[in-house]
């Protein structure tokens, strides 16, 4: 199992937040979530993601169904910080 941090910047924290896009994209792969939110105004977010498969989750994250889960979820890819637990 892997664990992983990641942040980035989102367009509306409420819409990602609330958005289903995780759990449809994430969830099939057994991978569970916890969600972060910086200090009010700041459009920075987080995750720390428990992954059973990290290539599974890796080849997610490369498909068109992980950039469209990313868009849909108002994610500005140039900001995606990854950090995996050591």
């Amino acid at each position: 199992m892997a664990t992983l941090i990641a942040t980035h910047e989102v367009e509306d924290v409420d819409h990602w937040l609330s958005s289903p896009k995780r759990e449809e994209i994430m969830g099939p792969l057994g991978i569970t979530v916890r969600t972060f939110v910086g200090d009010p105004g700041s459009k920075t977010v987080g995750l720390i993601a428990e992954i059973p498969d990290l290539d599974a989750w890796k080849a997610m994250m490369e498909s068109e169904a992980g950039a469209e889960a990313m868009k849909y979820d108002g994610v500005k890819p140039e900001t995606l910080t990854i950090l995996l637990e050591a």
